[in-house]
């Protein structure tokens, strides 16, 4: 209970004016305790990542001159690797100057990956004799050679 200072009643603890004379009490009322005191107010957000969060303290560097290389980590024994020799040890030239027999393009042709003529007499004589394995034959592929221009077969 707190005494009025101006005409001595009584009043309850938590007001701040006297309710018979009306004299503001000159004590300030404690405050309760926050018990979220301690923790630090919550940073500005940003989408799912620390990226755009501006930090107070810069990041501790290393200089490059101090960095040390890694240790050779397992205790695996060094080993030298050289690099294994060309399929083919002399220049070849692959494609000499072509030149399609239709529509005479000088375009290097391409290659493509279709199914063969065995391929197709396979799926054939499974289509007819045992179905269930039929697609065998459109497993046999061969490489095709074929002009950019007009898609001619060349052989």
């Amino acid at each position: 209970m707190n005494t009025c200072q101006n005409c001595g009643k009584l009043n309850t603890p938590e007001t701040n004016f006297c309710r018979f004379c009306g004299t503001k009490f000159n004590f300030q009322q404690p405050m309760p305790a926050n018990p979220y005191d301690h923790a630090a107010p919550p940073r500005p957000y940003a989408w799912k990542t620390d990226e755009f969060q501006a930090q107070n303290e810069p990041r501790p560097t290393i200089p490059i001159h101090q960095v040390q290389p890694l240790n050779n980590q397992y205790n695996l024994p060094q080993q030298n690797y050289q690099p294994s020799p060309l399929a083919y040890q002399n220049h070849q030239q692959l494609m000499h100057s072509f030149q399609c027999p239709r529509c005479m393009s000088k375009y290097v042709p391409r290659i493509e990956r279709r199914i063969s003529t065995a391929g197709w007499i396979t799926f054939a004589v499974l289509m007819v004799f045992f179905f269930p394995l039929f697609w065998i034959g459109l497993l046999i592929k061969e490489d095709a050679v074929v002009c950019q221009t007009c898609n001619l077969r060349v052989n």
